[in-house]
């Protein structure tokens, strides 16, 4: 695991797009994620499991939506955990620190 948002809140889901998750720039810099990179999606309140990808959202705007077919495998209002996972050294790797934040509500820092 490189980083983690931790319970966030989904705020959209927008079927008619063609894929990814749009996160707040803000906590996508607090979080070490950056556009385009895979991530893992996982929903608390359904079991849902997915990958996408990210792509930047306005800042400050605590938005978390879900687009194109991911958009079905969440209602606005979940509550979802998104991962980036990194490739290293088995070296770097034993002492690598991952990024974890846990946004407050309305997924503000």
């Amino acid at each position: 695991m490189k980083s983690k948002l931790h319970c966030v809140t989904v705020t959209e889901a927008n079927l008619n797009y063609m894929g990814s998750i749009t996160i707040d720039e803000d906590l996508m810099d607090a979080a070490n994620l950056i556009a385009g990179e895979k991530v893992q999606v996982l929903d608390n309140n359904n079991g849902e499991r997915f990958e996408t990808y990210i792509i930047k959202g306005e800042r400050g705007s605590g938005c978390i939506c879900l687009n194109g077919a991911a958009a079905r495998r969440v209602q606005v209002g979940d509550v979802v955990i998104i991962i980036s996972y990194a490739y290293m050294d088995f070296e770097e790797a034993k002492t690598f620190k991952p990024t974890v934040v846990f946004p407050k509500e309305g997924n503000k820092l």
